[in-house]
């Protein structure tokens, strides 16, 4: 059987993502840190801020809980995180405004004395309007914070410290249950827990999604992890096959799985049989899909070279990582360029692109000509290009888009040299750009801005407690002019009115 188009455009995206998303220099820095023991230091090389600190949370939850922290920091590889977290298409990027569960910490004590609600360890990306260098952060979450004020505080207000559009964890992209994905010393688990070990399975009822994207072959055990963490032994599991297609997985004691579909627009659904009434639980993506690496892999598409270490040490037990591996964007030495029915040479001088078989007395004359609206040497117009749109400028995209500054600035040193000033063109305008969306991520997280430009959407305004019967309302829109606008105008003095 033939595999889908949609599975062949989710490969070439997941292709691009393992290229450019994580480059090998973060993964290098981040695991010599995380060996020598710096965790923070870890955390910094592969760009995630840290929005906790075990000392402080000591004071406010108790030794116990901070220790659990600890160690969870001290096992957590944030290479690992950043290259298995939710992303999104056309570009691949982080999934923007999203909150996903690391880990739940119950049964300590809180500030006020038992009982505590239960502490989860999470992952945030910031919205889109701010994911400049796709950072993450990471922070402690217990719940909407209590007092009838507080809890009515939107999420928006530019008061809190750093404002995220969702702090509540997504029950969809939760990796509490796939430790795998994020511990270091639990990634061996990844070839076990995708299915590496068997072949891809067929669709076993008429409802399953068709293709080999869905890992059809482990919803049940997954489902029962689920359903054995949430706390019921027995229940139903919601999962997700698109934007409004969804099916619902009921465990059956015998170890079979019972199957059928939601109706599209039903809302809260009900099994047939009443067991359970209300929402279901919702089987994670990372429990839906097959892993990207081991779909890449089975398609020939990578090889174990191009993944992680962590994951290609789980995935092909035995491999060893070839040093020096990789693409390049740049090669080293002299450039050849065709001029005047010749092949001269463009190579770097005192850190300047140049041309190698022209005198200066003859560029200085050339430059006379260019300003005089003359044609230049192809020479020179292979290097006026270079600086204005190179060959390499959709990889330097690539990397400024997932937040690979540094490789960026490489590659363009490499090809025009560290001293090198930049001409106006696209090569110029995607740096300068990603400069500005670098200061909008700086005044996001310093809380001085809640909202991303004029051509954003402003987010939903807070509600606001009734003075008389102490509900939520929400406010009115915060965009006046647009509904004045909206208003039918009444003139004081009509044009055809008529004298009386």
């Amino acid at each position: 059987m033939g595999t889908p188009v949609r599975e062949d455009t989710r490969l070439s995206l997941w292709r691009r993502v393992r290229a450019y998303a994580v480059p090998p220099t973060m993964i290098e820095t981040a695991t010599a840190r995380r060996l020598a023991g710096d965790w923070a230091g870890a955390c910094a090389a592969a760009g995630v801020d840290l929005d906790l600190t075990p000392r402080a949370l000591a004071r406010t939850h108790g030794t116990e809980l901070a220790a659990h922290v600890r160690a969870d920091l001290r096992r957590l590889a944030p290479d690992l995180l950043r290259w298995h977290l939710p992303r999104t298409a056309p570009d691949g990027l982080l999934r923007p405004g999203t909150t996903v569960t690391l880990a739940v910490y119950e049964g300590h004590d809180g500030p006020g004395g038992p009982p505590a609600r239960p502490i989860h360890l999470v992952a945030r990306t910031a919205p889109a309007w701010a994911d400049a260098g796709q950072r993450i952060s990471l922070a402690l979450w217990d719940g909407p914070p209590g007092g009838p004020d507080l809890r009515r505080r939107s999420a928006y207000d530019p008061v809190a410290a750093h404002p995220h559009p969702h702090p509540h964890p997504s029950p969809r992209f939760r990796l509490d249950l796939h430790r795998h994905l994020w511990d270091a010393t639990r990634a061996g688990e990844l070839r076990a827990r995708s299915g590496a070990d068997r072949r891809p399975a067929l669709p076993s009822a008429p409802h399953d999604p068709p293709g080999p994207g869905w890992a059809v072959d482990r919803w049940a055990a997954e489902a029962r992890l689920l359903l054995a963490a949430d706390g019921p032994s027995a229940g139903a599991v919601l999962v997700r096959l698109g934007a409004r297609h969804r099916l619902l997985l009921t465990p059956e004691p015998d170890g079979r799985v019972r199957t059928e579909p939601v109706p599209p627009g039903g809302g809260r659904f009900r099994p047939a049989d009443g067991a359970r009434a209300g929402r279901p639980a919702v089987l994670p993506d990372a429990s839906t899909w097959t892993p990207p690496d081991l779909a890449l892999l089975r398609a020939g598409l990578v090889t174990p070279d191009d993944l992680h270490p962590l994951v290609a040490a789980a995935l092909v037990p035995g491999h060893r990582p070839t040093p020096g591996s990789g693409p390049t964007e740049a090669e080293d030495g002299p450039r050849f360029v065709e001029c005047r029915g010749r092949w001269h040479r463009i190579g770097l001088v005192d850190g300047v692109l140049v041309p190698l078989d022209h005198d200066p007395a003859e560029l200085l004359r050339e430059e006379l000509l260019v300003a005089l609206s003359g044609t230049p040497l192809p020479c020179l117009r292979a290097i006026d290009e270079a600086h204005r749109a190179p060959e390499c400028l959709t990889g330097v995209r690539e990397r400024l888009a997932h937040g690979d500054t540094a490789g960026a600035l490489a590659v363009v040193e490499s090809l025009l040299g560290p001293e090198a000033v930049l001409r106006d063109g696209p090569l110029s305008e995607a740096l300068t750009r990603a400069a500005e969306r670098k200061v909008l991520h700086g005044l996001y997280r310093a809380g001085l801005r809640a909202t991303g430009p004029a051509d954003v959407a402003e987010p939903p305004p807070a509600p606001v407690p009734e003075p008389d019967r102490g509900r939520l309302r929400r406010s009115r829109s915060p965009r006046p002019a647009a509904r004045a606008a909206s208003r039918p105008v009444h003139r004081d003095r009509p044009r055809h009115a008529t004298a009386r």
